[in-house]
């Protein structure tokens, strides 16, 4: 239960308070549409830090609830370590955001559209880092993708902002079907979609025919989500969006998603020479790539987009070195 009000405060919530609180014809909402949202934000973390004892003890917390069990798919989530602190950087940082994005919107913003929209890409992502289940993430993955299109695209009067989110969608929910049929492949290879089953049945998945396939579709949704060469090139785009949104998906979160799930696969998927290949040899490609680029570029924005990229790539590359 607690695991799923980790989640369900910002998907239902704070999703349906905000936009509620920032509709037209309601008095002075602009402050109270902020605050609905940081008090939102600020439970999520709580819940989330009040359990730090037990995940610093080595404890791991679980919830299983069905939802299609005829297909594999059920409501699973798991918090340890490795989510928990992915978990608390989204709802920390989200919160900063927040109060950042209420002194930053000006008077003609719709702020309901905005943090409502908000309030859903948090839930999306907090979703992706707590789900246990493959098919449970990918609906979370993609719902990432479609909350970002819409908070790219806020300022749908902008030419740029409108490419923007066109492209980011694109790239980003494109790659998120490749990795659909990863997991797809990974559940029949393994005889389940559950990832903590999946650890014990890694020899398995890696010695079967189809690992290859598997493995690359899943890094193609992880590589593109993660802004990896050679699918970079939507993150310089999206900077179109307003500051806070830039801060939060392409500098904190979103761009986080792939990384994080290459580091939640490696015990599944890592190990190999291929994985090693395709891993350390993309993170080191985008991070060389993006830094000399980033050089060239007096844009602030577009800079901290190339720099972003390079240290996605550092990070990637360390994944694949193990």
């Amino acid at each position: 239960m607690l695991l799923t009000s980790i989640v369900l405060l910002p998907l239902l919530a704070g999703t349906l308070l905000t936009g509620w609180s920032g509709a037209a014809g309601h008095a002075a909402p602009r402050g109270r549409t902020a605050w609905l949202a940081a008090l939102v934000a600020g439970t999520s973390l709580a819940l989330l830090i009040g359990q730090a004892p037990v995940i610093f003890g080595g404890g791991v917390i679980g919830t299983t609830v069905p939802w299609v069990p005829e297909i594999g798919l059920h409501v699973s989530l798991r918090l340890d370590g490795l989510s928990w602190m992915f978990a608390t950087l989204i709802t920390g940082i989200g919160l900063l955001i927040i109060l950042y994005a209420h002194f930053y919107l000006g008077k003609d913003d719709p702020v309901g559209k905005f943090f409502s929209t908000l309030m859903l890409f948090m839930a999306a992502m907090l979703g992706i880092v707590l789900s246990d289940n493959l098919l449970l993430l990918i609906v979370f993955w993609e719902l990432t993708s479609i909350s970002s299109f819409l908070l790219v695209g806020y300022w749908n009067h902008r030419a740029d902002a409108r490419t923007g989110a066109r492209m980011a969608l694109a790239i980003t929910g494109g790659g998120g079907l490749a990795m659909l049929g990863g997991f797809v492949l990974l559940g029949q290879i393994a005889g389940t979609y559950e990832i903590s089953q999946m650890f014990s049945r890694a020899a398995t998945i890696q010695a079967d025919a189809r690992y290859p396939a598997a493995l690359v579709l899943v890094l193609i949704g992880c590589f593109t989500k993660s802004a990896q060469f050679p699918f970079h090139f939507w993150l310089p785009q999206a900077m179109a969006a307003p500051t806070p949104v830039s801060a939060y998906l392409h500098s904190a979160t979103m761009v986080k998603a792939g990384i994080f799930l290459m580091a939640r696969l490696t015990p599944v998927l890592g190990g190999t020479d291929l994985f090693f290949a395709l891993v350390a040899g993309a993170g080191l490609l985008t991070m060389l790539f993006a830094a000399f680029v980033a050089v060239f570029k007096h844009d602030l924005k577009a800079l901290l987009a190339y720099s972003t990229i390079s240290h996605l790539g550092l990070i990637t590359s360390l994944i694949g070195l193990g």
